[in-house]
C-alpha cells in the first residue's frame, strides 16, 4: 500500500524558518520524482519544488528560489522541504506528490501558516 505522510508543518512568525518532511512507503521511492506542492485558501494547488529520483535535478517555483531548498534521502525513503525567511504568502497546505512509471501518488498535506 503507497504511502506519503508529510509532518514538521506548524505555526512560524514572518522571518522564521521550518523543515516539513515526507515519509514514504510501497513503492521503489528511489525510481520515483518527488515533489512540493502547495495550495492555500481559494487559490490552486502549485508546485513550490520537484527532485528527481536520485537528485541530480532540482527545480524551484520562483517565488521560493533562495528560501527553499528541496532534498531527499533514499536510505529513508524520505524528501524534505527547508523553508527559510518564510512569508505570510507562504501559508498554506503543504502536499508532497511522488511521480514515475505513469503514475503518482499524493500525501494528506501538512499545514504551514506564517504569521504574528
Amino acid at each position: 500500500q503507497v504511502q506519503l505522510v508529510e509532518s514538521g508543518g506548524g505555526l512560524v512568525q514572518p522571518g522564521g524558518s521550518l523543515r516539513v518532511s515526507c515519509a514514504a512507503s510501497g513503492f521503489t521511492f528511489s525510481s520515483y520524482a518527488m515533489s512540493w506542492y502547495r495550495q492555500a485558501p481559494g487559490k490552486e494547488r502549485e508546485l513550490v519544488a520537484g527532485i528527481t529520483g536520485v537528485g541530480l535535478k532540482i527545480n524551484y517555483a520562483d517565488s521560493v528560489k533562495g528560501r527553499f531548498t528541496i532534498s531527499r534521502d533514499n536510505t529513508k525513503n524520505t524528501v524534505y522541504l527547508q523553508m527559510n525567511s518564510l512569508r505570510p504568502e507562504d501559508t498554506a497546505v503543504y502536499f508532497c506528490n511522488a511521480r514515475g512509471r505513469g503514475v503518482q501518488y499524493w500525501g494528506q498535506g501538512t499545514q504551514v501558516t506564517v504569521s504574528s
